[in-house]
């Protein structure tokens, strides 16, 4: 069987009740991207999360954001470009920390939100970005939007790089994701949800929302743990994949 890596973000609820849902949803991912207290998140949710991905035996990675819990890091945040790189910085070591105690190896670092988006379209913001991660943390690689600014940013510096695909997301005919404030943006049908994963996975023609085919391959795939109906939508995937003779990375 072919293999299909998939990642979600989680460790993004206050209350340890909500780490238990997130561990539901481990056993359906290959990797986890880890909320280290930017955002969100705390030391009891980075610890439990990372304890939960040890013993799903997945991949466990940083999601640092925007240091602003108020707006869940989805608002963009206007501040000095080196006290932005020392929050990212700090929330990725807070992480780490806690991964040594509780021995378990970082593999990667995914941007978070709004942080997410403005790397993804700057280049300059991507280039600073990715070179402190190569500078302070050597061993990961960055999971970036596959065709945009970081993955540029990384390659540049020989840093490694996961190309990521969405499942649920239109593209733009530029290979773009399409703004959620587009009509049609959100992919809310799950067939066409699983279409997009294969062809994605593949690097096989796939609709744009102007309805033009894209074509383009990616590493690993995010299934978004903030929905409320995730761990369904988990379950339903893995069994539609090993339908279609496909398994997840381990």
């Amino acid at each position: 069987m072919k293999a299909i890596d998939i990642n979600c973000d989680l460790g993004e609820g206050e209350e340890l009740q909500h780490c238990a849902r997130d561990a539901r949803i481990m056993a359906y991912i290959s990797r986890c991207n880890i909320a280290c207290g930017g955002h969100a998140g705390n030391a009891e949710t980075m610890r439990l999360s990372l304890i939960n991905a040890r013993t799903h035996q997945i991949a466990a990675g940083a999601h640092p954001g925007y240091p602003d819990r108020k707006n869940f890091g989805r608002i963009s945040l206007t501040m000095p470009r080196q006290a932005l790189l020392a929050s990212v910085r700090e929330q990725i070591q807070a992480l780490q920390s806690l991964a040594q105690e509780e021995r378990v190896t970082l593999t990667h670092i995914k941007l978070h939100g709004a942080l997410y988006n403005d790397a993804e379209a700057d280049d300059a913001l991507a280039e600073d970005l990715v070179q402190m991660f190569a500078q302070a943390f050597p061993t990961l690689c960055i999971l970036a939007l596959a065709n945009a600014a970081v993955e540029r940013a990384a390659r540049r510096h020989g840093y490694p790089v996961l190309r990521e695909g969405f499942m649920d997301r239109r593209y733009l005919n530029d290979h773009q994701l399409s703004p959620r404030s587009m009509p049609g943006a959100v992919i809310e049908d799950f067939d066409h949800c699983l279409t997009q994963v294969l062809a994605l996975t593949a690097g096989t023609p796939f609709p744009s929302i102007d309805n033009k085919p894209l074509k383009f391959s990616v590493d690993s795939i995010c299934l978004h743990g903030d929905n409320p109906q995730a761990e369904s939508i988990a379950r339903k995937l893995q069994q539609a994949l090993q339908r279609a003779g496909y398994r997840r990375c381990r």
